[in-house]
Formats: C-alpha cells, sequence, structure tokens
C-alpha cells in the first residue's frame, strides 16, 4: 500500500479523498487543510463519506512531510497564489514524495515549462527524490491523451478539435466564475483569464503535447475571442443573480498552427445561462461536455458527459480529473524521479475497484 496525503479539502480535494480510499493500492495516510475549521475534523467526513476514516484533517505540514509520504495529491488550489503552491509542491517532493495536482497550468507541458517553473522543481526531484505530474480535464484528457487515443482509430487526420461546452453556473467558485472569467462583470471589464495571451499560456502546452504525440511541428499558436452579454438578468441556484448587460458567454479559440492551417484547436464555449449565445453550439444534455472532432477519413466525434454530486456536470469533470491523476500514483511510484507528462503516463484500466464501497 502506498501512504497517500490529500492536501485541500475544497472541489477536487473532498473528491481526491474518495479516490485514494477506493483505490486498492494506496492507503490514505493524512489530509492537510487550511481553514481552521477543518482542523481535527474526520477525513470521511470533509471526502463526502458515509463513514467515518479515523484520519483527524490538520494543518500541520511540517509534521505530515516528515513522515516522508510516498505520494500526495496535492489539491489546493494556484489560481490566485501560484508562487505558494509551486513551493508547495515543491516541499513534498523534497520529502520524496510522488506529487499529483492540476494547480499549475504553466507544468501541464513539463518540457516546455518556462526555467522559473520547472528548475525548482528539477532541484526538488534530485534532492528529495520525488515526482510530479500535473493534469486535469480541459486542459488535461479532453485534450491530450482522449484525442490522441482516438486519433489512431483514423487512417487520415486533417484537423483535430477539442471543445469544452459548459454552463458555469454549475460550477461552484464563485470567485473564479465572476472575477477570473468575468461572468456577471461589465462588458468593459478585463477578466484574467481572457487577456491575450493568457489562453495560450493555458493551453498551449495541451496542443504542443498532441503535436508531439502526431509527430508534427506547431508553427504558431493563435487565439480568437468572443463574448456576449445577457440580455435579461438572470437567477442561478448555486451563485445568485447576474444582470442584463454583464457578460454572459465567452467563447474562444488557441489554435494550433500546423503548415500553415489551425489543425489542432481547443475551443471553449462557455455560459452562465442557457439563454444567451443560443446560436453557438451547445451540449446535448444542457448543461456540459467534452467533445473531441477529429476531421479525416473517416470523421471521429466523441462526447465525454461525466456526473457526480448529485448529478452536477462541473463536479463529474473535476471527478475524472481526480481519476485520472489519483490512479497514476501507483504507476508514478515505480519510476525514477523527475517531471511527467501526460503523454509519459499511461492511461491504464481501473483494477481492483470494479464494485469496490466506499466506507
Amino acid at each position: 500500500m502506498i501512504p497517500t496525503v490529500v492536501w485541500g479539502t475544497g472541489n477536487i480535494g473532498r473528491l481526491a479523498i474518495r479516490a485514494v480510499e477506493a483505490h486498492p493500492e494506496l492507503e490514505l495516510s493524512d489530509v492537510i487543510v487550511h481553514n481552521p475549521d477543518k482542523v481535527g475534523r474526520d477525513a470521511g467526513e470533509l471526502g463526502g463519506l458515509a463513514g467515518r476514516l479515523g484520519i483527524a484533517a490538520t494543518d500541520d505540514i511540517d509534521a505530515v512531510l516528515a513522515r516522508r509520504p510516498r505520494a500526495v495529491v496535492y489539491a489546493a488550489s494556484g489560481d490566485l497564489r501560484p508562487d505558494e503552491a509551486l513551493a508547495d509542491i515543491g516541499r513534498a517532493m523534497r520529502a520524496g514524495a510522488v506529487v499529483v495536482t492540476c494547480a499549475l497550468y504553466g507544468l501541464y507541458d513539463v518540457r516546455n515549462s518556462p526555467e522559473e517553473l520547472r528548475g525548482p522543481l528539477l532541484d526538488a526531484a534530485r534532492e528529495g527524490g520525488g515526482s510530479l505530474f500535473v493534469s486535469g480535464v480541459d486542459p488535461g484528457w479532453g485534450n491530450d491523451i482522449l484525442p490522441v487515443l482516438l486519433s489512431g482509430l483514423g487512417s487520415r487526420i486533417d484537423a483535430i478539435r477539442c471543445q469544452e461546452i459548459f454552463d458555469y453556473s454549475t460550477y461552484e467558485q464563485p470567485e473564479a466564475v465572476r472575477y477570473s472569467v468575468g461572468f456577471g462583470q461589465p462588458m468593459d471589464y478585463l477578466a484574467p483569464m481572457l487577456i491575450e495571451t493568457v489562453p495560450s499560456m493555458i493551453w498551449g502546452g495541451q496542443l504542443r503535447l498532441m503535436a508531439r504525440a502526431l509527430g508534427v511541428q506547431v508553427e504558431d499558436i493563435r487565439e480568437t475571442m468572443e463574448r456576449r452579454p445577457l440580455e435579461e438578468t438572470v437567477s442561478t441556484p448555486s451563485m445568485g443573480e447576474f444582470e442584463a448587460g454583464t457578460q454572459g458567454a465567452i467563447r474562444f479559440e488557441v489554435q494550433g498552427i500546423v503548415d500553415g492551417e489551425p489543425r489542432l484547436v481547443i475551443e471553449h464555449v462557455t455560459r452562465i445561462h442557457p439563454s444567451c449565445a443560443p446560436d453557438w453550439p451547445r451540449p446535448a444534455n444542457g448543461t456540459g461536455t467534452h467533445r473531441v472532432i477529429i476531421e479525416g477519413q473517416p470523421r471521429i466525434e466523441v462526447s465525454v458527459e461525466a456526473t457526480d454530486e448529485g448529478e452536477n456536470r462541473s463536479a463529474g469533470g473535476n471527478a475524472t480529473a481526480v481519476g485520472r491523476l489519483v490512479g497514476a500514483i501507483d504507476w508514478l511510484a515505480g519510476q525514477r524521479p523527475g517531471l511527467y507528462d501526460a503523454l509519459d503516463v499511461p492511461l491504464r484500466p481501473a483494477a481492483g475497484r470494479l464494485g469496490r464501497k466506499h466506507p
């Protein structure tokens, strides 16, 4: 059994507790929390499990890492605290841990990561013997391993398009939805995630991963961006009202140019309410889907729809990201220390987990 720490118990962390507990090769050893109100609470409660696990959450990071856990699921956010997240991950690697996380976009394509991100973690791997794998949904399996696997079903590939089409009113991170992405803000508000070059920073690595797998060269990365206002004030179940005239929908592409054409494309169509931008692509289920379209011979289209926590599709997407990460731990534990990406880490069957019950 591989002693495994879950660090953070938010949207990703609570799902990680369940995934670690369900994995036949892993043993949940500690849960690290930042909120003082969570200290001392049982991991089963924090993970939304029916039973107790007998593991009390702690905020004593030094004590946990001093026990040199073999693996850490780093589930704390890196969006608004990238420097702190990088430092945390380095600490865990120096303690000898395999670290899996979706916290830092710049590390999805580790071969081309900025030196200020990559360098300290390579040092940590050499000093402590730890490893790192960063992945998620989108960016993540939705635009790296899934399209790459599907491409092997075709005889001629003309272009690959990866789409995320989602209603963000189900995404339970109000600060990210309202301020990082800008829903409900005036149309002249400059949302950090939508600033020119930021989408390329976040998703450009995914284009390079696909290109590397396909044996082609991305000559350039281009962006398109469209935004639409809400025509009327709408109310959402979990995040309140969004006023008419404020941003209600966004649509952008990050395009990998190959042979002068946008042949690798990551597209997002995101709404805060289905009434906005009705002419844009919509998910068949009305809430959310991840779709891969391979133009060529034959044309292939695959949609993935995941739900969790009461049919919530955002939670379902998060759960697939956690599954990809947690499912990689036992493989990573058998490899040499270092930094790994989605093309290194195999997607394997869920051996030993069919019918396995949570407490």
